[in-house]
């Protein structure tokens, strides 16, 4: 609930233009190993598993460290929610040029390409027919996309219907200006 009140506040300030970050020195595996620790218990209570390839060389980054939490969170809670059967979750850092990468893989119901243009508009969800075990509101993307790209970072998809999808971040090492 505290996640989906952060996320409605945080989206109602980013469409207001207000949009502030706290720019500090941060270890972006330490906060993924605390993500992941908060998601485990489910991913356990579903028979599911978490891999997580540490393979960045260069893991810090100047970056929010509560949003960038959030944005992983999200992203982790995604991958989980929308798995069908026992999740698998693989989470994978790297270094490329001066960018440090996040994957996070899920062997989830993936997204069709028609709907993949539309997942980071605010308050858009994906169709289930007739399923309405999956709760939210549609924010958790949006706010991903815009608070990546505030950090100078991009975030894209793969995905295809029925296996699962793959979420990629992008973001700078180097010190963005906090605009």
């Amino acid at each position: 609930l505290g996640l989906l009140v952060e996320n409605i506040l945080q989206t109602a300030v980013l469409d207001k233009g207000r949009f502030k970050l706290r720019i500090q020195e941060v270890d972006v595996h330490e906060i993924i190993d605390r993500a992941i620790s908060n998601i485990r218990l489910q991913v356990e209570k579903r028979e599911g598993e978490i891999h997580l390839h540490k393979n960045a060389t260069h893991p810090l980054l100047f970056a929010d460290r509560m949003h960038l939490t959030n944005i992983i969170y999200n992203l982790l809670d995604n991958a989980l929610k929308y798995s069908k059967q026992k999740p698998l979750i693989i989470l994978t850092t790297k270094n490329k040029d001066d960018n440090l990468l996040i994957s996070i893989s899920d062997n989830g119901i993936g997204i069709s390409k028609k709907n993949q243009e539309k997942i980071f508009e605010t308050f858009y969800r994906v169709p289930t027919g007739n399923i309405h075990n999956v709760k939210g509101f549609g924010l958790g993307l949006s706010y991903v996309k815009a608070a990546v790209e505030k950090h100078g970072g991009t975030v894209r998809v793969e995905s295809e219907s029925g296996k699962g999808s793959t979420f990629t971040l992008s973001l700078p090492i180097k010190p963005i200006k906090n605009n």
